[in-house]
């Protein structure tokens, strides 16, 4: 049954007053819906809306009464003002059936030019679909009428977001990805052990709180290991005496115990060029406690001092010099334009054997004039051909192996 069949049934079944003057029932139930009726049938379409619905009309279907007044009243050359006016009191002077047709028209018409009509349950199926002939002015129309209703669309939508989120790519994508994954992971796993001392290196910081000025005075106690102190960086670390060679090999066997007096320059309380090198960082496989002993080194400016201990003895020295040269400088391990010096070397930048960092300190206290004379000449420092640097790499020592 078409919809106008149902408009009819449904005005039969339930007068509505003003119709033909009469109330027909006393339902209250009735009454109120009448009201309701009554009342959207107050307001009219906008004449603008209806000018509208005529011009969309295709020239093959006829116009009904009220259109074609529309028509008439918007061809009639009258000014806006009254062409409202009429078309007002036009459909005030409707009974109330007609006023219905009114809005019947106007709902089949916008169910054809927009995509959201349907849900109003106003679509007019029943009505053939004729199709559009060109016309010199033409409006944007939409395509095709949307058959679902608002739940409908509702539901459809949900359904689009609940599928986005528990969205999972295809196994394949999901081999692929897995596998890149753990590729990666293998990779940063492999360049950490081969490669960690230059990603750590940065992070040792444990000079972060601590100011230039000394923790200890000439006045404190004196212990019986020989260390290095160096406030400014917080660095309290034994220096290994004894390595009687140059090997680089002994020199990193020592640099497992600390940092490490170099064989045959001059000793605490001696005159002369005291050298004591250190690792500024090493790969964290390696053996040792003392992998980044010298880390901070660069911390240290004109004017800081540091301190040796040897044999219950506490000398002082006060930075006067820094430079950072090839490791192929061995002037630095030879004598130095003061009487009594303490030279600290290490590898720069940290984690690498690029470059020396050299820092050099004069002895402040006590008096060097009270020094004794240095028993040696330098006589294996001279036959060095490059200043030591930080141990093997996990991956030279794997090279070295495969190759050897």
């Amino acid at each position: 049954m078409d919809e106008d069949k149902k408009n009819d049934q449904f005005d039969a079944a339930l007068p509505l007053p003003g119709v033909d003057g009469t109330d027909k029932t006393a339902n209250p139930a009735a009454d109120l819906i009448r009201q309701r009726i009554e009342a959207a049938y107050l307001s009219e379409p906008s004449v603008g809306a209806e000018a509208s619905e005529v011009e969309l009309i295709s020239p093959t279907t006829r116009l009904s009464k009220h259109q074609q007044f529309v028509n008439a009243l918007v061809n009639s050359g009258k000014s806006l003002v009254d062409i409202q006016t009429q078309w007002h009191e036009y459909y005030q002077g409707l009974p109330d059936e007609q006023k219905h047709e009114v809005w019947q028209e106007f709902y089949r018409m916008h169910a054809q030019t927009s995509q959201f009509a349907a849900v109003t349950s106003q679509a007019a199926a029943s009505q053939p679909q004729v199709e559009p002939q060109p016309r010199a002015v033409t409006r944007p129309r939409a395509s095709t009428p949307v058959s679902r209703t608002l739940g409908e669309l509702h539901s459809h939508v949900l359904k689009n977001v609940a599928a986005a989120k528990g969205y999972k790519p295809p196994k394949h994508v999901q081999s692929l990805l897995f596998g890149l994954a753990a590729g990666a992971g293998a990779l940063i796993i492999v360049l950490f052990s081969f490669f960690n001392e230059r990603i750590i290196a940065p992070f040792i910081q444990p000079s972060r709180n601590v100011t230039n000025t000394p923790l200890i005075s000439d006045a404190s106690a004196v212990g019986a290991a020989p260390e290095v102190i160096i406030p400014k960086i917080n660095v309290e670390i034994p220096v290994v005496y004894g390595v009687n060679t140059i090997d680089e090999s002994a020199i990193d066997a020592g640099l497992e115990n600390g940092v490490v007096h170099y064989a045959d320059t001059a000793l605490p309380g001696q005159n002369g060029n005291l050298v004591i090198v250190g690792h500024s960082s090493n790969n964290i496989f390696n053996k040792g406690r003392y992998k980044f002993a010298f880390v901070l080194l660069n911390r240290l400016e004109i004017g800081d001092t540091f301190y040796l201990q040897k044999d219950g003895q506490r000398y002082t020295y006060q930075v006067y010099k820094r430079e950072i040269v090839d490791p192929t400088n061995v002037a630095v391990l030879g004598p130095r334009d003061k009487p009594a010096t303490a030279t600290l070397i290490t590898c720069d930048p940290p984690g690498t054997s690029i470059n020396r960092l050299v820092v050099v300190g004069e002895q402040i206290s006590p008096d060097p004039a009270a020094n004794a004379p240095q028993a040696t000449q330098n006589a294996l420092a001279t036959q060095t051909a490059k200043i030591p640097g930080n141990s093997e790499s996990l991956w030279h020592r794997i090279t070295r192996w495969l190759s050897s």
